[in-house]
């Protein structure tokens, strides 16, 4: 069975920070190194460039960039700079975002906007010069990027809760990633939602490895509470908030390796470990419980 690890990095680190544990993660065995794009911290691109100048094989991408805060002209350029950095290993990462209703910003028709960003992303690294007229954005015949792509097509990822945007990523996606969730239970019904059995699913979670269990759980719980709310509201099996191994992936070395192989056993393709506390254990004792010939 496939099965692939990634690892998930906030931007509030400073430069610098970045390689190093891309590295690590990359001679560890990890397939994925990721930034979230969230609202208040750093942009994912310069850490993203930093992490691909560090490595040579694993995937880059941010988790995600949306189409309200940033036009798709300009996530069309981001993304085909990271891939021209990273030699060919970039995939874009799209969601509608989280916290927008602070800003101000109009999100209503978020499936159709994260629809009609991804085609125009599509058009311009692709060299299409015919334009594009949808609902939310629109691109004059004959626009194109004035320099060099790496590749022409690059492979989206899609975050989501939305059964619309499930449908939409089972139509044009490579991978839908669920985030501040570690439910293997959620599963199936991401792959019902998809309806596509050749997109991959990713689940992400804080995670905290420590030998001492009770102390690692105890960060977890902390660190998940700002945001248990919002996943147990849109999580359709209802997980109780008293459930942490649902929300992240805590424990000892063994406990965090057993909470993602059910994930892997229901089905997902990836889990992202958003690491807050015990990389190096991590990475010298989950990841090799996990790696399978």
């Amino acid at each position: 069975m496939t099965r692939e690890l990634g690892l998930g990095l906030q931007t509030n680190r400073p430069l610098g920070e970045y390689a190093p544990l891309a590295r690590a993660a990359e001679e560890a065995g990890f397939d994925v190194v990721t930034c979230f794009n969230d609202l208040w911290f750093q942009p994912a691109l310069p850490a993203l460039l930093e992490i691909a100048a560090a490595t040579s094989r694993v995937r880059v991408g941010p988790s995600c960039l949306n189409p309200f805060t940033v036009h798709p002209v300009e996530i069309a350029g981001q993304i085909a700079a990271l891939d021209r950095a990273s030699r060919g290993r970039a995939f874009l990462g799209l969601a509608a975002g989280a916290w927008l209703d602070e800003l101000g910003v109009d999100t209503a028709r978020p499936a159709v906007a994260v629809r009609e960003a991804w085609e125009i992303v599509r058009r311009l690294l692709a060299g299409d010069e015919s334009g594009f007229d949808g609902e939310r954005f629109s691109m004059p015949a004959g626009a194109r990027l004035n320099y060099e792509v790496e590749r022409r097509e690059l492979p989206l990822l899609v975050g989501t809760w939305s059964p619309r945007l499930a449908a939409f990523a089972g139509e044009q996606a490579r991978e839908l990633k669920i985030g501040g969730s570690a439910n293997p239970e959620l599963v199936p019904v991401l792959r019902k939602r998809i309806g596509n059995d050749e997109v991959g699913i990713v689940l992400g979670a804080v995670t905290v490895v420590d030998e001492d269990g009770d102390r690692a759980r105890a960060l977890a719980r902390e660190r998940v509470a700002m945001y248990v709310d919002v996943v147990a509201r849109h999580d359709p099996t209802q997980p109780s908030e008293d459930d942490l191994h649902r929300f992240a992936f805590a424990g000892t070395p063994a406990e965090v390796a057993a909470q993602a192989e059910a994930v892997f056993e229901a089905g997902a393709l990836r889990v992202d470990f958003g690491i807050v506390h015990g990389f190096e254990l991590l990475c010298r004792e989950v990841v090799p419980a996990l790696t399978i010939v």
